[in-house]
């Protein structure tokens, strides 16, 4: 028994130990998607601008938007698996950042380093982040950012420096992008024909930047393009020069194709008569876009052909990258109330689609109702897809009694890609009532007139008739007692004489 003691013993202890040297992993409590809504934002809502071989900064703001506590995430971008979806030098394995913990309404700021591929030509492309919490996504963010690509010499060769040498002089930072308008980018010039085509310089002309008035080019719409040049021959003035606009054919089929940009009147060709040396110009059109296009930057190829001093003739060609904004277009259907009257302190359910006729894509949809009648109540319903609909369904509990049907106000606020929040109105009408319940008055709970028949009188006679009849045979009762007293009374009288006789 002893030894069967000391084995038990020695079990014991050694699960104890066991357990000691190995305690129990317990799995952190996640965070409820419900309370934890999380945004990620471009510092300052802007597209970085990255250039070929340079490092640079991209600053990231996460915002928690629920009530609940984030804790535990880490930050990453999508990585992709070519070199179409990610510009940059796939310098680590993983590129991710520990966030710390977020309250309610908290802002954290995450910086990550990129360097940009020498590859990569002047464009903008959609990087996405993810935030994870033990291996499970729980939000993302598609950004933007805009790439530049790598400079070129007087011949069209790609220059390491980003500078041009000899009488072309110093374009450093001319081929640029720009975050807010879109982007442009300049090929090289060359003699096609003249006595000047041996010449080790050759008078350049570039683009350094345009605007768009509107700045937002909306599809379907006019806008007037207009575009800065600049001469970099600091000896040489151009003359004579012809400017021509081509853009991107767009369409689905034979009858929708046509090019994405359109002279609103005229023709796509623009004259301008020189540059003197070191000098800039401007030059401007009228355009069309297309109503069909999609929300994206569209490319737009400008050849030139102008001559020098000695009348040679040169070509060269830039592109700019114009983006093209889509208006959101979606509709409501009819409101579905029930019931379309409620007391206070009730609910009524209140429901309608929402249908996206639009070519983009609705972010972080949410419906609030507000009325004097009603409580507040909000009501997210999320992300919509071009082309798709989604259902609002609330529940809206009166508050305040009205005099017939009141006016409520559904307002449905939604993002586009860049977050740009707007709003947008509809109108319901709901009847609230007082709750009978808590005021019926004492005399309601007296006998009523059901179907116009006067119950309270016929009460009344039919309790008289009974008193009358009950007194009726009371008072007859009364005399047939009264008449049989007299008759026996009668009856002694006449039987005295004969007992006397006797």
């Amino acid at each position: 028994m002893n030894t069967f003691k000391k084995i038990l013993t020695g079990v014991c202890m050694a699960a104890l130990l066991a357990v000691t040297m190995h305690p129990i992993s317990i799995k952190a409590e996640e965070p409820d998607s419900e309370s934890v809504k999380v945004t990620i934002t471009s510092e300052g809502n802007k597209a970085p601008i990255f250039h070929a071989g340079q490092k640079q900064t991209w600053k990231l703001s996460i915002h928690n938007d629920g009530p609940g506590t984030l804790s535990g995430a880490v930050l990453a971008p999508e990585l992709g698996d070519s070199n179409d979806v990610w510009p940059f030098k796939t310098e680590f394995q993983h590129y991710q950042k520990e966030l710390q913990s977020i309250g309610p309404n908290g802002t954290q700021e995450v910086e990550f380093e990129f360097i940009q591929r020498e590859d990569v030509p002047t464009s903008r492309y959609n990087i996405q982040f993810k935030i994870f919490v033990g291996g499970e996504v729980i939000a993302s963010q598609n950004l933007y950012a805009n790439t530049t690509a790598k400079p070129e010499d007087n011949k069209g060769n790609q220059s390491s420096s980003g500078n041009d040498t000899g009488d072309a002089g110093a374009i450093s930072g001319a081929d640029t992008m720009l975050a807010d308008a879109g982007g442009f980018s300049n090929g090289g010039a060359s003699y096609s024909g003249g006595g000047s085509e041996g010449s080790a310089s050759v008078p350049r002309v570039i683009v350094t930047g345009f605007t768009t008035d509107p700045a937002e080019v909306r599809a379907g719409s006019n806008f007037t393009l207009t575009i800065h040049l600049k001469n970099t021959s600091k000896s040489t003035r151009v003359s004579n020069m012809l400017f021509d606009l081509s853009a991107p054919t767009e369409g689905s089929d034979e009858q929708t194709m046509a090019p994405a940009f359109l002279p609103a009147s005229g023709s796509s060709s623009i004259y301008l008569e020189g540059i003197k040396a070191n000098g800039t110009a401007d030059i401007s059109i009228q355009l069309n876009a297309k109503a069909d296009l999609l929300q994206k930057p569209y490319s737009v190829d400008l050849s030139m052909k102008y001559e020098d001093s000695n009348a040679a003739q040169i070509e060269a060609s830039s592109s700019i990258s114009i983006p093209v904004k889509q208006d959101a277009r979606f509709e409501f259907s009819e409101f579905e109330i029930s019931p379309e009257s409620i007391a206070v302190g009730d609910e009524a359910n209140v429901m309608c689609n929402l249908y996206n006729l639009g070519r983009i894509k609705l972010y972080n949809v949410k419906a609030t109702f507000e009325g004097t009648c009603i409580e507040k109540e909000e009501v997210f319903v999320g992300n919509v897809e071009s082309g798709a609909s989604a259902s609002i369904d609330a529940m809206l509990e009166g508050k305040k009694a009205t005099e017939g049907p009141a006016k409520v106000k559904m307002t449905v606020s939604y993002e586009d890609e860049s977050g740009k929040v707007s709003e947008t109105e509809k109108e319901l009408q709901l009847e609230v009532m007082e709750n009978m319940e808590d005021e019926m008055p004492v005399t309601d709970m007296m006998p009523e007139e059901q179907n116009g028949f006067p119950v309270l009188p016929v009460v009344i006679a039919v309790v008289v008739i009974a008193i009358i009849a009950v007194v009726v045979i009371i008072l007859k009762k009364k005399k047939k007692k009264q008449m049989l007293n007299e008759e026996e009374g009668l009856l002694d009288e006449l039987d005295r004489p004969s007992e006397d006789e006797q």
